[in-house]
């Protein structure tokens, strides 16, 4: 009795999960996609870029260019960088082998007109985080891995910022 309970209870899971399969695969093969997603970022004419001189600066310079936007002094719009500014969370006990440590990257930023000062994004904040795994007994490897962990923090936040600008390049 308790058997044939069994069996139609997995039956039942995998019907569910067959049904599901069909689903995705109805809606993949329709076209059907997350808006905005894999579409290019307008970008903005031009821009002057002030700021901190930190390492985020010439992350975001580069995606501003990849992304079409001439870096300009004289440009009538100004991104305003503050000093970008990394935090680490130990989220385990130092000498127990391996833990994980949470990389949170966060930058205040603003975008002025440059002919009145006006603010069109006033004191903004991007906040990027990133969880990675440590062994305390290799050092040198747990160097190279925040140095890589802060690596990507910045370029996901420079990514976050283009977004972010979306609407100013779309009016």
């Amino acid at each position: 009795m308790q058997r044939r309970r069994f069996l139609k209870q997995g039956l039942k899971v995998a019907m569910g999960a067959a049904a599901v399969s069909v689903l995705g695969l109805g809606l993949s093969g329709c076209g059907f996609q997350l808006r905005g997603y894999g579409e290019s970022i307008p970008a903005l004419d031009a821009l002057a870029l002030a700021g901190a001189n930190d390492d985020l600066t010439p992350v975001v310079r580069k995606a501003l260019t990849r992304a079409g936007t001439q870096i300009d002094d004289q440009a009538a719009l100004r991104l305003n960088l503050g000093r970008a500014t990394i935090n680490e969370t130990n989220r385990g006990m130092a000498g127990a082998g391996s833990r994980d440590i949470d990389l949170t990257l966060t930058v205040p930023f603003s975008v002025q007109r440059q002919a009145n000062d006006a603010y069109l994004l006033d004191q903004q904040t991007l906040n990027v985080s990133q969880r990675i795994s440590v062994n305390d007994n290799d050092l040198l490897a747990q160097d190279d891995t925040r140095r890589a962990a802060r690596e990507r923090l910045r370029e996901a936040a420079a990514r976050q910022l283009l977004e972010r600008l979306r609407p100013l390049a779309e009016q």
